[in-house]
């Protein structure tokens, strides 16, 4: 038993999100993703507290679902399993993102870390406190206020104990914990004697769990992954998968990659609460759940993989970077230093022991050899895999209604790119956009990287292969090859 989940997510009370992000919309869309689990967000706010209070009702300690929601779905799925998953109640995990503007060592730090908090009660606790030092918390839905990372950490925790600090896309330049702009070196230096109680960090789009393995204070840390997502359609494109402890089917050889069952009865779904999923970030081995896997954006596609200076159309990978320096050609100031140089100036040189094989299911499944994190999958968001199927941009309302018209089908997205047989999507969406998932489960794509706030170009067919069309896919489809097994 798995539950997929998404625990960064932002309302419209915040600054740059959908108006749409509401607590209906936001069920809606995680069920078209797959998600079980999300964020209830912003909690800080309000005028948004208001609305989580009057619309929700807690299901179990710490996990809350909405008192009246119809999801809109319909299923003609492949069983009767499928069509019972996709009517699960989503449930809600209360957590915000917060902002802290300090100074500390002599450099200005810019640093957002994300809250997760056991209940609504310690939330008011929470807002409570916030307010009587006069934090502005009407301004927006994620609020800046000086508190230091260490000093929020002693904060949260005077207030209740199970409170959960994650520092939040860490590697981004201005607003992670290790940002080359306004972060800092080690979570020691960020959090002090604090840093005991950070168990575990959150990847970022422009970062995947390997680039994270090769710091070696996050050896014994969960390294999570969630979207950050400002708007529905942005929901799941990371998400961190737990399991059942006892129940856990991580395969034990390398090819295999963990075992992905298919639709769940969700009448038999055991319950499971905030702790369970605290603990499992805690990686306490007594806990109910474990972290399976986690479900990444490909990190060349994230804003700030690469270095440069997006107005001046500079862009340097590391190794450009050290040899031509880190000051624009163009405007002759200091380039954005991208995450993945910054990940090789922290780590020093250290090396994983990583293994990425296609699993028998056709999957490519990336796996640390020393056992001390979960695997990982990178993934295309199937909006985008449509887009390019259909030689138009992911706005289009023809993609609009294609996507939700195949996660209908099959369940949700995460179905569709994990899951469902080749031949079933080809069958139900044409061998082109079947030609995609297949190349994007095997990690065969090409991605110009993204740098300075640009995101990563992602070509899944090159040039020679548009002009072979889909006669070389047709050739290759052989189900005995492509289809999954469970």
């Amino acid at each position: 038993m798995t539950f997929v989940a998404d625990l960064h997510l932002h309302s419209k009370y915040s600054r740059a999100v959908s108006p749409n992000m509401i607590l209906p919309e936001m069920a809606r869309w995680a069920r078209l993703k797959g998600l079980d689990i999300i964020s209830a967000s912003d909690f800080t706010h309000p005028l948004w507290f208001r609305e989580l209070k009057s619309q929700l009702s807690e299901d179990t300690q710490g996990l809350y679902k909405l008192k009246s929601i119809d999801y809109g779905l319909r299923t003609t799925a492949v069983d009767s399993s499928q069509k019972a998953e996709s009517q699960k109640e989503v449930l809600f995990l209360l957590s915000t993102e917060l902002s802290s503007i300090y100074k500390q060592g002599d450099k200005l730090r810019r640093i957002h870390n994300l809250i997760f908090a056991p209940s609504l009660e310690t939330v008011e606790k929470i807002t409570k406190e916030f307010t009587r030092r006069a934090f502005n918390l009407m301004a927006d839905g994620r609020p800046i206020f000086g508190l230091s990372s260490e000093n929020l950490v002693e904060l949260l925790l005077g207030i209740d104990e199970n409170i959960l600090l994650i520092p939040c896309h860490v590697w981004t330049p201005h607003f992670g914990i290790y940002g080359s702009a306004s972060g800092f070196d080690s979570l020691d230096e960020a959090f002090g004697k604090y840093a005991k109680n950070i168990y575990g960090i959150e990847t970022g789009l422009s970062s995947d769990p390997e680039m994270n393995w090769v710091m070696p204070e996050l050896k014994n840390r969960s390294i999570l992954s969630f979207s950050d997502a400002h708007s529905g359609p942005k929901m799941g494109r990371e998400a961190t998968v737990f399991t059942l402890r006892k129940n856990a089917e991580v395969a034990s050889k390398i090819d295999r990659g963990p075992v992905i069952p298919p639709g769940r009865d969700s009448s038999a779904t055991p319950k499971i609460n905030y702790h369970d999923i605290a603990d499992a970030i805690k990686r306490d081995k007594k806990g109910k759940l474990q972290i399976q896997y986690t479900v990444e954006f490909y990190p060349e596609e994230g804003k700030y993989h690469f270095s440069g200076h997006r107005n001046c159309k500079v862009i340097r990978g590391p190794e450009e970077l050290r040899k031509d320096g880190n000051i624009c050609p163009v405007c002759k100031r200091r380039l954005t230093e991208g995450v993945l140089y910054r990940v090789q100036e922290l780590s020093k040189g250290a090396i994983i022991e990583s293994e990425a094989k296609i699993s028998p299911s056709g999957i490519k499944w990336y796996t640390d050899k020393g056992k001390n994190h979960p695997p990982y999958v990178k993934l295309v968001p199937l909006n985008e895999i449509i887009a390019e199927s259909y030689s138009a941009t992911v706005l289009s309302q023809k993609v609009k209604d294609a996507f939700e018209n195949i996660c209908h089908e099959f369940g949700s997205e995460i179905e569709v790119l994990l899951k469902t047989p080749i031949s079933e999507i080809s069958k139900h969406s044409g061998e082109k956009v079947a030609e995609g998932v297949r190349k994007v489960r095997e990690g065969n794509i090409e991605i110009d990287p993204g740098y300075d706030g640009e995101y990563g170009k992602v070509k899944i067919w090159n040039e020679e292969e548009e002009s072979q069309g889909a006669e070389a896919f047709s050739a290759m489809n052989d189900e005995s090859q492509l289809g999954l097994k469970f």
